[in-house]
């Protein structure tokens, strides 16, 4: 079964917050938020063009979206 609407924004957040703290951004909450949804997102469609999947559940997802937003946030740094 898959992560709900609700969980999944807390997912997200909670993957923001990590990958902010990882990467000393400076960011608030509703920027973590939005970081640790693209970047599971993001993270997501790439791994599946190379024919890996996360499983459907908050601990992969997390992990996927913590690193994604790390992702997001180094190419945005980079591009700046």
């Amino acid at each position: 079964m898959g992560l709900g609407l609700i969980a999944s924004i807390i997912v997200g957040g909670l993957a923001g917050w990590i990958a902010s703290r990882m990467m000393d951004a400076k960011t608030g909450i509703f920027m973590n938020i939005i970081l640790g949804i693209i970047g599971a997102f993001v993270l997501n469609l790439i791994l599946s063009l190379l024919g890996i999947y996360a499983a459907n559940s908050w601990l992969p997802q997390l992990i996927v979206g913590t690193f994604g937003a790390i992702l997001l946030i180094w190419v945005t740094r980079k591009l700046r």
